[in-house]
């Protein structure tokens, strides 16, 4: 694949990525979205920290200056997650493992 073509293969997964767990990662920290992570069983601030985390790296992500790092960001936050899920049992990790790869491409390629 030529440089051109692989830079706007990574450009395309750069927004998709970021504009999707964006919305995720909004809809993750509302009020409403407590009620259904108290059943995990985890403390609170856990679901805020790790949806902090996408919000703020996805922002990094989609500024073209700052792509690299939010990505980064965004590498730490699935991994923190994929860790956290597997240590309380819950072994649907999948999403996460691609977004992880996703995030983990973009980072690498840019």
């Amino acid at each position: 694949m030529s440089f051109v073509k692989t830079k706007i293969a990574l450009s395309v997964l750069q927004w998709a990525l970021g504009v999707v767990i964006l919305i995720e990662a909004v809809l993750f920290v509302m009020p409403s979205a407590a009620h259904e992570f108290a059943r995990t069983h985890m403390p609170g601030f856990i679901r805020l920290v790790l949806g902090w985390g996408e919000i703020v790296g996805c922002i990094l992500l989609l500024i073209p200056r700052t792509a690299v790092r939010g990505a980064w960001q965004l590498v730490a936050v699935f991994i923190m997650a994929i860790m956290i899920h597997l240590l309380h049992g819950f072994y649907n990790v999948g999403n996460l493992v691609i977004y992880a790869a996703a995030a983990f491409a973009i980072a690498w390629g840019k």
